[in-house]
């Protein structure tokens, strides 16, 4: 992307200087629009929960810049020689359905024949100019917040596997499914200084995207980290992901361990698909905000530390 030329406009009020979830272009002094796009390859094997998953991923990218979601289109890749098209048709009713939930409309989409199941959603967004959220605005003092539990990489491993468990499945199937709406409307009440969300790059990778454009270091308390049950056993087992040892090998030199984290180390650098939102908040309005708090933001230059 570096040696692309790409023109700047004093309208683009996020590009891609701080490798932000979403673009935002100003269209008047009380209105900006946020674009984005997402599709994924199955985690799941029930093709509606895949839609679902897959949708909810998409437009989790309105809800980390703190804006909400006013239209989406379809992406679909689809391998008609392989599937039978009722597999499709479970895909995007799921994928509607969460559009529906967001109160946005469906309007279109553009589907190719693939050798490879892709999915996801094209979606544009609404926000105030002043009120953009985005991954820069972390402060010292703040802190840090994670809406959804880590392992969901794992766990998918596992079930692509046929080891995990029902009750497992289950549990990772609901939380990549479900929207970080309501976290993202709670944390613009409480004057939210960041966000992200945590998807591909793992908890260190998206950490440390907000650390560097923020100029701060995040340091992150294992014990409070939320994790789905039962994760460790199937990372024991070597159901890992590769993504996350190549996250490892990326991000791992840009981590300060006070700690030995032990087992726990891949899971920071699990990708997550349909993953929470980090949030900073400012220390002094996090009070009652009801989703774990897993660290604060430290004076530093854009490090991410384990404690």
């Amino acid at each position: 992307m570096r040696s692309l030329d790409i023109p700047q406009d004093p309208h683009l009020l996020v590009g891609l200087a701080t490798g932000d979830d979403a673009g935002v272009y100003k269209i008047s002094e009380d209105l900006a629009l946020i674009q984005t796009i997402d599709f994924i390859t199955p985690v799941v094997d029930d093709p509606f929960l895949f839609g679902q998953i897959a949708a909810a991923n998409a437009l989790s990218d309105v809800y980390a810049m703190g804006g909400e979601p006013l239209m989406a289109m379809n992406v679909v890749c689809f391998p008609t020689c392989k599937l039978e098209m009722e597999v499709l048709e479970k895909i995007l009713a799921g994928g509607l359905g969460k559009v529906k939930e967001t109160g946005a409309l469906l309007v279109g989409g553009h589907s190719v024949d693939d050798l490879e199941l892709k999915y996801g959603l094209a979606v544009t967004g609404a926000i105030h100019p002043q009120e953009v959220v985005t991954n820069a605005g972390a402060r010292p003092g703040d802190l840090l917040f994670l809406t959804k539990p880590l392992g969901l990489g794992i766990v998918a491993t596992a079930i692509k596997g046929g080891l995990a468990s029902p009750a497992v499945a289950e549990e990772a199937g609901s939380a990549m499914a479900s929207l970080n709406r309501e976290a993202s409307r709670q944390m613009r009440k409480r004057g939210v200084h960041a966000c992200t969300d945590v998807t591909g790059f793992g908890l260190v990778g998206h950490g440390l995207e907000m650390a560097k454009a923020s100029g701060v270091t995040l340091e992150i308390e294992l014990e409070r980290l939320p994790i789905i049950e039962g994760v460790l056993e199937y990372s024991s087992m070597g159901l890992i992901p590769a993504m996350a040892y190549e996250n490892q090998e990326s991000f791992r030199s840009y981590v300060d361990y006070v700690r030995d984290p032990g087992e726990l180390e891949i899971l920071l650098y699990d990708p997550q698909t349909s993953g929470g939102l980090l949030i900073a908040l400012p220390s002094d309005k996090a009070q009652g905000f009801p989703w774990p708090c897993i660290g604060r933001v430290v004076k530093g230059d854009g490090r991410f530390r384990v404690v």
